[in-house]
């Protein structure tokens, strides 16, 4: 994870000590070279000599033999560079948009992309966020699960969107018992935010429903309703059956472009497949595999399948349309081309639907602006405590 987070970085130090350009290099050798150079410069803990042997080794395992004395003579003139500076990540302010990217390690597109929609302070702090561990936010079945953690030393702290939700300060969620059965998952206090969203219906879809975070809610939060959770590939829909085991939970395997299903839905959510930029800190490898066309793709996609959803949609009903992403092209330009082309659809604020939260107790925070972004729901990274989401909520007339 360290090595993705700070990739570029990593290769500007190994092209600096490098007799062979970077994109020469078998993808082996260069991974290797990028392993030994993170424990080198950002790893205390790891004798340097250590972190060189171990990665030459890995040179040799990958049967690229011939490349072992120039990986060796890369890594200990790396070795003798992180001696004299170790903290390749600098702690002064960039100049301008071309040193952040380059200091925090992201693609300068997306850097600068950000700060036309969001400002520059905003930006600096979605690329701090991004570059460390993010704390893993939890949702239980029930509060007395809470005191069972407790005795298996998990040590937990306040939500800070919301009153249900926990943050892990120590321990690990993974080994316990409540989690081996289900009974917590964990889950980004955005994520768990934009489900609540969707509120309360005798019959509710859920369009691209794995891996089932947001289904187990609207089961939870809708104990009686007749809930369709539909997920196009099988080997997922056998994940998600799993984590939405209450019976009122139809879990179908589906293209939701061409779903088998007639009747009409009181609340849909169509949270869609998207370029994920807003969980870059736990998913750092997408800002290095994303590419700027890549957006107008996802955008297509999108489209299509939030025109299937609102075909769906009973009159007089609520759809929220979300994604953890935050690009433009993916979020607001998606919901403006689906209410051009049907009449019938309207923007509701979705500071009602915080609103109603709100006065239910449910929302750890009493500010609901910074929540919005004109009628949307918009959290970033680093500026709110949490990854970035987007969520609209459209009603049919």
């Amino acid at each position: 994870m360290g090595v993705l987070r700070w990739r570029s970085l990593l290769d500007g130090q190994i092209a600096q000590h490098s007799s062979q350009r970077i994109e020469k290099l078998d993808a082996e050798v260069l991974t290797a070279m990028r392993l030994g150079a993170y424990q080198l410069f950002f790893l205390d803990r790891i004798p340097e000599r250590v972190a060189v042997h171990e990665s030459v080794e890995l040179v040799k395992g990958s049967r690229k033999r011939s490349a072992v004395p120039f990986a060796n003579a890369v890594l200990r003139k790396l070795a003798k560079a992180a001696l004299e500076k170790r903290d390749v990540a600098s702690a002064t302010r960039p100049e301008n948009l071309a040193g952040l990217s380059q200091a925090s390690a992201h693609p300068l597109w997306l850097v600068e992309r950000w700060a036309q929609q969001f400002g520059r302070a905003a930006t600096e702090q979605i690329c701090e966020y991004d570059q460390n561990i993010p704390e893993a936010a939890i949702r239980m079945a029930s509060p007395a699960i809470e005191t069972e953690l407790a005795q298996e030393n998990i040590v937990l702290a306040p939500g800070r969107l919301l009153r249900s939700a926990r943050r892990v300060k120590s321990g690990n969620i993974t080994q316990t018992r409540a989690f081996r059965n289900r009974l917590v998952s964990i889950q980004d206090e955005a994520s768990q935010l934009t489900a609540l969203l969707v509120g309360h219906a005798p019959a509710i879809l859920d369009c691209c429903a794995a891996p089932g975070g947001k289904a187990r809610i609207l089961a939870d939060e809708n104990p009686d309703a007749a809930i369709v959770a539909v997920e196009l590939y099988p080997h997922r829909a056998r994940l998600l059956r799993k984590l939405v085991p209450g019976s009122n939970v139809q879990v179908m395997t589906a293209d939701i472009l061409r779903l088998p299903v007639g009747q009409l839905f009181e609340r849909v959510l169509a949270d869609v497949p998207c370029s994920g930029t807003g969980t870059l800190a736990r998913n750092p490898e997408i800002k290095w595999r994303l590419k700027s066309d890549d957006l107008l793709d996802l955008q297509s996609r999108q489209l299509a399948i939030l025109r299937s959803a609102t075909a769906h949609l009973a009159p007089g009903g609520r759809l929220v349309y979300s994604t953890c992403s935050l690009e433009p092209e993916e979020n607001s330009a998606v919901v403006e081309k689906a209410l051009a082309d049907d009449p019938a659809l309207q923007v509701i604020d979705c500071r009602e639907e915080l609103e109603r939260l709100q006065n239910h107790g449910v929302l750890a925070t009493e500010a609901l602006e910074p929540l919005t972004m004109g009628p949307y729901l918009r959290t970033i990274p680093g500026v709110h405590p949490s990854d970035g989401f987007f969520a609209a909520v459209l009603a049919k007339r």
